[in-house]
């Protein structure tokens, strides 16, 4: 229905085009919101429009695998863009993306999929241009302040968050931590999470190996270089909060290594003033 609308009247004659409902049918809700769109929509450019609308009733499909949950509405069309252009580039063997000539090594975004709804609901914010430039925004927005920040907006200016909205600034403040520990993607489930290292390596492989020792059989390293942890999580919230501890944890390991590095090297150097 929206191909036809779309080429009905690109001629210089006018056109039009008869939409006939059978007898006795009912319309979705769905369908009907595509119809209003559709009658609003008649300027020049309203095809872009359009499918964005259409994009925002129905939801984009999967277009990462069968494992990867959420749709492009929740991640925000940029980010998911961003997400799909560095995808086609490790793909492709590029060091670098197209990106104003920064390096994709500067700007990875990690996976989470914690199998709860992180979006920013329409019965929330009606207003698609909103929620679109609030989506942009937001795949900017980093550490918890800036996170407090926008949150505290949005509760100023459309009053108190869903849980939806919830989980997408939690899950945001989880790319944050898969940042600094060097997690490229999380996957968690009902029996625990399952974590994969960027570029397959650990800032601190020897605390990472105490650390898993020291968890009783309860994480393990597979053979593939992903990071096992078994827990038994039945709620969203539980997996939520087990894996921000657990990224918590890989943060703080991290910067020992990094601690470790730095106090070696400092080392070093004294050591030659001395002898010199």
């Amino acid at each position: 229905m929206y191909q036809l609308r779309g080429r009905v009247g690109r001629s210089k004659v006018r056109a039009y085009a008869y939409l006939i409902l059978p007898p006795g049918r009912v319309l979705s809700a769905a369908a009907e919101k595509r119809l209003e769109v559709m009658q609003t929509l008649d300027t020049l450019g309203a095809g872009f429009s359009l499918a964005s609308h259409d994009l925002d009733i129905r939801g984009a499909g999967n277009l990462l695998g069968g494992e990867q949950s959420g749709h492009i509405r929740e991640v925000g069309i940029e980010l998911y863009q961003q997400m799909l252009e560095e995808a086609v580039a490790e793909a492709r063997g590029l060091a670098e993306g197209d990106n104003g000539g920064h390096k994709a090594e500067d700007e990875w975004s990690p996976a989470i999929g914690i199998g709860m709804p992180v979006m920013i609901p329409d019965t929330y914010i009606s207003d698609l241009t909103v929620r679109m430039g609030l989506y942009r925004r937001l795949a900017w927005v980093s550490g918890a302040d800036e996170i407090d920040a926008f949150a505290a907006e949005m509760i100023d200016r459309f009053g108190a968050l869903p849980d939806e909205v919830e989980n997408l600034l939690q899950t945001v403040a989880l790319k944050k931590l898969c940042r600094d520990a060097g997690i490229e993607k999380v996957e968690a489930g009902l029996k625990g999470a399952v974590l994969s290292f960027r570029n397959n390596a650990f800032a601190n492989p020897g605390g990472m190996v105490e650390w898993i020792t020291s968890q009783a059989g309860t994480v393990k390293l597979r053979p593939d270089h992903k990071l096992v942890f078994m827990r038994d999580w039945e709620a969203s919230q539980d997996r939520l909060d087990g894996v921000r501890y657990l990224l918590g944890e890989l943060v703080r390991i991290a910067g020992e290594g990094e601690g470790e590095g730095q106090g070696e090297g400092q080392g070093e150097g004294q050591g030659e003033g001395k002898s010199s």
